[in-house]
């Protein structure tokens, strides 16, 4: 797998780019404009809030650079549309978070899978409860607004996870809420400050996989405390527990019919600690290969037309068929860590 090299940072106020450039020693800041128009940058990594993705990858897209996006990829499907049409005539690369997938922790579920340590798949449970991010970030107030939201904001881990595992969806249908219109702010320096919510906080889906397997996905800020699993397989020979698809590692649990208790699976895959980076890492590598990178912008604008999708048939009420479609991400062969 290719490096790649940081060697500028830029935002629209040049005094926090300035503290993360000296914080992890990047050698130049400079506005976003003058990144976009340096011939010397061929990768932009865009780390905006979620409301500045679609225009600013438009704008290093057209600039002639490829793009790597925090996630979720854009706002909207038409976002998104835009800036793979765009790559793909221009010969550009897409990448976007989260790049999870590709640690030790379910890159090991993936060998399971495909060697039928449980069997045939057939279904999938993935939780993510929360009480909301207001207890813990400095500045939460965009996580209740459009972009935000629990699905929005971690169901790209969770839904890029079971895409990993179990290939691509291609029917929805779900169940929203929006618990209370305000909350406010008990984190430090903003306690005290209320915030107006704008999306739903409480989310649940049902994804019919192409492969077969049914999925139900629940992402909320309104639960106090769980002992929900991350994300459960279950095959016709046993059930697989994986790991939290927002770290890099462990554990992996499985259980099978005849079992009397859980087995703990030696993670045995590289990329076990906080390797956030890698998906870039690997579309380097595709870039200087030609081969593709699977941290994709094929596989993040699935990921957000099934979340849109979600939202879509809880208010109308009915079945979604996706559009979409992206491959099952290759599973990252040890020669290639």
């Amino acid at each position: 797998m290719s490096t790649y090299r940081i060697v500028a940072c830029g935002d629209m106020r040049m005094e926090a780019a300035e503290a993360q450039a000296g914080q992890f020693g990047v050698p130049r800041v400079a506005s976003v404009d003058a990144l976009l128009a340096d011939p010397a940058i061929e990768v932009i990594l865009n780390l905006t809030t979620p409301e500045s993705h679609g225009a600013l990858a438009l704008a290093a897209l057209n600039a002639g650079k490829s793009v790597y996006n925090e996630k979720p990829l854009a706002l909207t499907r038409a976002e998104g549309q835009a800036m793979l049409k765009l790559a793909a005539e221009r010969g550009l690369r897409i990448g976007c978070a989260p790049d999870t997938f590709l640690g030790g922790g379910l890159q090991t579920c993936r060998d399971l899978i495909d060697a039928g340590a449980i069997g045939e798949p057939v279904a999938a449970t993935a939780f993510m409860m929360s009480r909301g991010h207001e207890h813990w970030h400095p500045n939460p107030a965009f996580y209740y607004k459009p972009g935000g939201g629990p699905l929005f904001d971690m169901g790209p881990y969770y839904l890029t996870a079971l895409i990993a595992l179990l290939g691509p969806v291609q029917r929805v249908t779900g169940a929203t809420r929006i618990t209370r219109a305000q909350r406010t702010i008990s984190s430090q320096p903003r306690a005290g400050e209320v915030m107006d919510v704008e999306v739903p906080t409480h989310v649940v889906g049902v994804l019919d996989f192409a492969t077969g397997p049914i999925g139900v996905l629940v992402t909320t800020f309104d639960v106090q405390a769980s002992t929900l699993p991350w994300i459960e397989i279950y095959g016709t020979l046993g059930t697989l527990s994986a790991p939290d698809p927002n770290t890099f590692g462990g554990p992996v649990r499985i259980r099978h019919t005849t079992d009397a208790a859980w087995t703990e699976i030696p993670v045995t895959r590289r990329y076990v600690e906080n390797s956030r980076g890698l998906g870039l890492a690997d579309m380097a590598h595709g870039l200087r290969t030609g081969q593709p990178h699977r941290a994709s912008g094929e596989l993040a604008y699935h990921v957000l037309d099934i979340m849109h999708a979600v939202h879509d048939a809880s208010a109308e009420n009915r079945h979604i068929e996706l559009h979409s479609m992206c491959p099952q991400p290759a599973p990252l062969a040890s020669e290639e860590a």
